[in-house]
């Protein structure tokens, strides 16, 4: 008999799993912005060695939806305050307008990975580097920092 004949549960084939009824786990739900046509989505795993700062303050030109594989990110979003992200625990982000302040590597003595899957937009690029100026124009949109 033939995978296909199996597969379609011919004769002599073995149960079906009841497996995937419970396999599935949300571990994230957001409503992100609206998705243009022409957009491309994208996965990418991101490491930093031990204490590494991460990414300088950047833009995502659509939605970020990220998953902590190892380690611990400091993770800050313009207008949010800074947290910790610990393995296992997920993060996202709307893209568009908002600065991504921080995602390195709030360890010293372990590397950080972490996996996500961004939204690009259209002939756009999938980060874009903030300059100072920008920042010191926008920094009334930050949220406080411990001991400032």
């Amino acid at each position: 008999m033939s995978n296909n004949e199996q597969a379609a549960g011919g004769a002599g084939s073995q149960p079906r799993s009841e497996a995937w009824k419970t396999a599935l786990t949300v571990l994230q739900s957001a409503k992100p912005p609206f998705v243009p046509e022409g957009a491309e989505a994208m996965t990418v795993i991101v490491e930093f060695p031990p204490g590494d700062p991460g990414t300088p303050p950047h833009r995502h030109s659509g939605p970020a939806f990220g998953y902590m594989l190892e380690g611990e990110m400091l993770f800050e979003l313009e207008g949010e305050p800074e947290r910790v992200i610990k393995a296992g625990e997920t993060f996202w982000e709307p893209g568009g307008d908002v600065i991504h302040y921080q995602d390195g590597n709030n360890r010293t003595d372990s590397r950080s990975r972490f996996l996500v899957t961004m939204m690009c937009a259209p002939g756009q690029p999938m980060l874009t580097l903030v300059d100072d100026e920008e920042l010191a124009r926008r920094r009334h949109l930050r949220a406080p920092r411990p001991g400032t």
